[in-house]
């Protein structure tokens, strides 16, 4: 959902109006009012490809979502759709096509998901965030993954007071998504403050499901000093812009990193569909701005000796922040901006 309101807010700056489509129950239904949007939400659920009756009901609510979703684009006036990925892409989508209306696809993983296999020989334009295999041609573009302003503009001397971190300090970033990565979390808490031996500093994004667990274990920890803990941050910007390096998940916050040149050590996880994680972490991996660690390998002796490595050789370190600021892409909220507004006048 943040790639696209990335992508609203150019538009928004160039006079459009902009409304969000969006699934009951979801991210969305919170992040995009507090955006300034607003959204319409159909009852909608992802599909269990490991359970039939689930897959078969997640099916029937989406085919029952389209002509919902016809009506809500007629009543909005609506003259391009954007299709942003998650529940109600397919639906949006074949509702649009249906409707006549320009269709423009954006996939933030390293394969077409299943909305966009559907629709991508019936959209207008396909905006990518990686190159992938047999999406080619003039329909497709590689334009990037869009982060928010926020993370690109974050400013490190106020980033670092906030937290109240020394302007000189060497800070670590543990993140794992708006519900947490467990498993990071856990580790992280075990290495970096009930373990002696860190010289650094550590900003922890726990997310919603571990942090009173976490806040728990901190209160006890031995080593708990210049480690501040967060329950959620939404758009990161002040985080990535006060740390010196990453621990994370590789979904779609890789691009976050290299907006900002961060490396990163990489978790990649291992139940995300089609592995994407991992494509994801091997993309910086390859380039030299991160390090990969399995989930099932993952301990905190492992990360504490890794992380304390980096730290301890600055010029690996900064090798590592260059690579990754050459992976960059600033400007995709830009360009798939431009392709919605080319595709809502016909010149896709």
């Amino acid at each position: 959902m943040v790639p696209a309101i990335a992508v609203a807010d150019e538009l928004r700056d160039q006079g459009s109006t902009v409304s969000f489509l969006g699934a009951r129950g979801r991210v969305e239904a919170d992040l995009v009012p507090e955006a300034g949007y607003e959204v319409d939400l159909l009852d909608l659920s992802g599909i269990d490809r490991m359970n039939p009756l689930k897959a078969a009901r997640a099916a029937a609510q989406a085919a029952i979502a389209v002509p919902r979703a016809r009506r809500l684009l007629r009543d909005r006036g609506a003259e391009v759709v954007m299709g942003g990925g998650g529940f109600v892409a397919g639906p949006a989508g074949i509702a649009a096509y249906s409707l006549g209306i320009p269709l423009v696809l954006t996939e933030a993983d390293r394969h077409l998901g299943l909305a966009n296999r559907l629709l991508a020989r019936r959209a207008d334009r396909v905006c990518l965030a990686f190159a992938i295999d047999r999406a080619e041609g003039d329909r497709y573009l590689v334009t990037g993954r869009p982060v928010n302003r926020a993370v690109l503009d974050g400013d490190r001397d106020w980033a670092r007071k906030r937290f109240g971190l020394d302007a000189a300090a060497k800070v670590l970033l543990v993140m794992g998504g708006s519900l947490g990565a467990r498993s990071i979390n856990q580790a992280a808490v075990e290495a970096f403050a009930e373990r002696p031996g860190r010289n650094f500093d550590v900003i922890h994004v726990a997310g919603r499901r571990d942090f009173s667990e976490l806040t728990e274990r901190l209160r006890g920890a031995a080593h708990a000093e210049r480690y501040t803990l967060i329950e959620y941050e939404p758009d990161l910007g002040d985080c990535l812009a006060a740390c010196d390096l990453v621990l994370a998940r590789s979904g779609g916050s890789i691009f976050e990193l290299t907006a900002t040149g961060r490396p990163g050590v990489l978790v990649p996880y291992p139940f995300a569909t089609a592995d994407h994680q991992s494509a994801n972490a091997a993309w910086m991996a390859d380039a030299g701005a991160a390090l990969v660690v399995k989930d099932d390998a993952l301990s905190a002796d492992l990360i504490l000796e890794m992380i304390s490595d980096l730290f301890a050789d600055p010029g690996r370190l900064a090798a590592m922040s260059k690579a990754s600021a050459c992976l960059a892409m600033p400007d995709a909220a830009a360009e798939i901006a431009e392709q919605v507004q080319l595709a809502s006048r016909g010149l896709n």
